[in-house]
C-alpha cells in the first residue's frame, strides 16, 4: 500500500526548517548531473537543533584564517603563473561572482586567466549586457561557447519532461568546458567561485579547495545521461551521432590525471559573499543589476542572463517546495544582510511566484504547449509536499514560519 504522504525524490518525508535561515531540509544537494536518471536526491541536513549544515558551515567560515587562506592562495597561483600563455582558466558569465574570481585574480594576484563561457541560448538583455562588460571593461580574453542548438534544445525538453529540471544541459555544459578547454589549450589550474557545498552539502566537503573529479570526468561515455536519458538512446531514437555530443561528454579520469588538472574553488581561499561580489563587479568589470526584480524573489542582480534561469528555481519550488527568494534569503540571512524574519516574509511574499515575462519564448524553446506544460510540472509534485484545497488549488502543506 503507497503511503499518501510518500516523497518521490528521496527526500525526507517530515518537513523541517532551519531556524537560523530560511532553507529546509528539502533543499537537495549538489548532484553528478550526467548520471542523473531518476532524481533521486539528498538533502540537506537539519539537525536536531533544527539548523542546518549551511549554517553551521558558516559559523565555522567566520572562525577560518582567511590571512593564511591567502598565502596558500598565493602559492598556489606562483606555482601556476607562466611567463607567457595563460595561467589559468575561469568558466564564467560575467555575472557578479566570475566577474569577481577573474579579476581579483587578474588584478590582485598577478595571474592571466582566460575566460570561457558556455553561452546560454536564450540570452537575457542585461545578461548579453554584463557579458560583454565583462570582456571589454573588466578586459579579459574570453572564449564563447555556443552549443548545437539543435541538440541542446531537445535535451532541454527531456530534462524539463523527465526530470522537471530545464537548467540540467546548461549545468553540464558549463561544468565540463573548463576541464575541456583546459586539455585543449593545456592550462592545467581551473578556478570556480565558491563551493556548492557552502550552501548544503555535507560540511566536509568544504575542507577540500578541490572539486571531486567525479563531477567533471567519466571513463564510459557510454554511462552519460542526459535529460533523464542514456546517451546511445537518444542517438538512437532522434538520429543524431556520437560526436556531436563532444561538448557534453567529460574527460575521462585518465586525461584529468595525466594532464594534471585541477579545478578549484576560489571560495576556499576568499571569504564569499555573494553580495560583496556584486558591489566588486559593478565597481570593477561594468556588472549593472537588472531594472527589475527577478520574478520569485526580491533580487536584482543574481542569476539575470539566462531566460531559462527563472524555470529552473520555479521548477524547484514545484519539487522541493523551495523557490529563488529561499536561496537567496538564505544566503543574505548568514551573511548578515537581512535578518531571519525578514527573510521569511520575502520568501512567503515571493518564492511562489510564477515566472510570466519570459514563459512564452520558453514553451517555443522546449517545443510545448501551455497544457503540456502544467501536466508535466503537476506529474512531479511530490505527496509529502502538496495537496489540493478547497478550491482545488495546490498549497504546500508545510510552509516556513
Amino acid at each position: 500500500m503507497i503511503k499518501k504522504n510518500y516523497s518521490l525524490y528521496g527526500l525526507p518525508e517530515e518537513v523541517r526548517f532551519c531556524k537560523k535561515c530560511t532553507i529546509s531540509n528539502q533543499r537537495p544537494s549538489s548532484t553528478i548531473e550526467f548520471a542523473n536518471k531518476d532524481n533521486n536526491k539528498k538533502g540537506i541536513k537539519v539537525n536536531s537543533d533544527n539548523i542546518c549544515d549551511a549554517c553551521k558551515y558558516n559559523e565555522i567560515k567566520n572562525k577560518i584564517d582567511w590571512v593564511e587562506r591567502e598565502r596558500k592562495l598565493i602559492t598556489l597561483c606562483d606555482k601556476y603563473r607562466k611567463k607567457s600563455g595563460y595561467d589559468c582558466i575561469i568558466p564564467g558569465s560575467g555575472g557578479k561572482d566570475s566577474a569577481y574570481a577573474s579579476h581579483i585574480l587578474k588584478y590582485k594576484y598577478g595571474m592571466n586567466p582566460l575566460t570561457v563561457t558556455w553561452a546560454p541560448h536564450l540570452y537575457t538583455d542585461i545578461g548579453w549586457q554584463n557579458f560583454t562588460n565583462w570582456i571589454h571593461v573588466g578586459g579579459f580574453d574570453n572564449i564563447l561557447f555556443t552549443p548545437n542548438g539543435k541538440l541542446h534544445r531537445l535535451l532541454t525538453k527531456l530534462a524539463f519532461e523527465n526530470l522537471l529540471h530545464p537548467f540540467q544541459p546548461f549545468i553540464i555544459g558549463q561544468k565540463i568546458i573548463g576541464p575541456l578547454m583546459a586539455l585543449k589549450f593545456n592550462i592545467p589550474l581551473i578556478f570556480y567561485g565558491e563551493n556548492q557545498a557552502e550552501y548544503g552539502n555535507s560540511i566536509d566537503e568544504n575542507e577540500t579547495p578541490k572539486m571531486d573529479k567525479e563531477y567533471f570526468s567519466i571513463n564510459d561515455p557510454k554511462k552519460i545521461i542526459l535529460g533523464g536519458v542514456k546517451i546511445d538512446e537518444i542517438i538512437e531514437r532522434y538520429k543524431f551521432k556520437l560526436n556531436e555530443f563532444t561538448p557534453y561528454i567529460p574527460p575521462s579520469i585518465d586525461e584529468i590525471e595525466q594532464a594534471g588538472i585541477e579545478q578549484q574553488f576560489l571560495g576556499y581561499y576568499v571569504k564569499w559573499d555573494p553580495q560583496e561580489c556584486y558591489y566588486y563587479a559593478t565597481e570593477n568589470t561594468g556588472f549593472k543589476s537588472n531594472t527589475e526584480r527577478t520574478e520569485g524573489s526580491y533580487s536584482k542582480y543574481s542569476g539575470i542572463d539566462d531566460k531559462t534561469d527563472p524555470f529552473h528555481y520555479y521548477t524547484t519550488f514545484i519539487k522541493f517546495g523551495i523557490g529563488r527568494a529561499s536561496y537567496d534569503a538564505a544566503q543574505e540571512v548568514r551573511n548578515h544582510k537581512i535578518t531571519r524574519e525578514e527573510g521569511v516574509a520575502l520568501v512567503k511574499k515571493y518564492d511562489s511566484e510564477f515566472p510570466k515575462k519570459y514563459f512564452k519564448e520558453f514553451l517555443k524553446y522546449i517545443d510545448l504547449n501551455e497544457d503540456e506544460f502544467w501536466n508535466v510540472l503537476d506529474s512531479f509534485r511530490s505527496p509529502h509536499l502538496w495537496n489540493k484545497n478547497d478550491k482545488n488549488e495546490w498549497v504546500l502543506k508545510e510552509s516556513i514560519k
